[in-house]
C-alpha cells in the first residue's frame, strides 16, 4: 500500500492532520479542496491542461474553484486513487517522465487503453497497480 504522505505530497495540503489512510478517508468525505485536481493534473500531465477535466468536469471544477467549494467524496476518491497510481508509477519507473509515458501509453493488458484512463475506477486502478507490481518484480507485464 502506498504511504499516505506520498499521496498528500502529490495532491497538496489538505486541511487537518493527515497521518494515516483513515485520516485521508475522513478528509475525502469532508471534501478535499478543489485545487487538489490542479495539483494532481500538473503532476501527471503537465503539458495537458485539459487532463484535469478528465478528473472533474470543466464546468464543475471551474465552479468549485471559483466558489472555493470542496470536491464531493466521489471526486476526492478519484483524486486520491490517481495520486496513488501516480506514486506507484514513479516508484517503479524511478523517473517522472518514464512514469508519465507508461500512464499515457495504451497497454495490451488493459484492452489497449492508457493506464491513466483505466485508473479512473478502483478496479481499473488495481489492474494498473498489478501491472506496475509485475514490472517492479520483473514479471511479464
Amino acid at each position: 500500500m502506498v504511504e499516505v504522505d506520498k499521496i498528500t505530497s502529490i495532491i497538496g495540503p489538505i486541511p487537518g492532520r493527515i497521518a494515516s489512510h483513515m485520516d485521508l478517508d475522513r478528509a475525502i468525505h469532508r471534501g478535499l479542496p478543489a485545487r487538489t485536481v490542479d495539483r494532481l493534473s500538473e503532476a501527471i500531465a503537465p503539458k495537458e491542461p485539459a487532463f484535469k477535466f478528465m478528473i472533474v468536469a470543466k464546468s464543475t471544477l471551474s465552479r468549485r474553484l471559483k466558489a472555493k467549494e470542496p470536491l464531493t467524496p466521489e471526486e476526492g476518491e478519484k483524486v486520491a486513487r490517481l495520486a496513488r497510481v501516480w506514486a506507484v508509477a514513479k516508484e517503479v519507473w524511478g523517473d517522472e517522465a518514464d512514469a508519465r509515458r507508461f500512464l499515457e501509453t495504451p497497454h495490451p493488458l488493459l484492452d489497449g487503453r492508457p493506464p491513466r484512463e483505466v485508473a479512473d475506477s478502483e478496479i481499473g486502478a488495481r489492474e494498473v497497480e498489478n501491472i506496475l507490481g509485475r514490472l517492479r518484480f520483473g514479471s511479464a507485464a
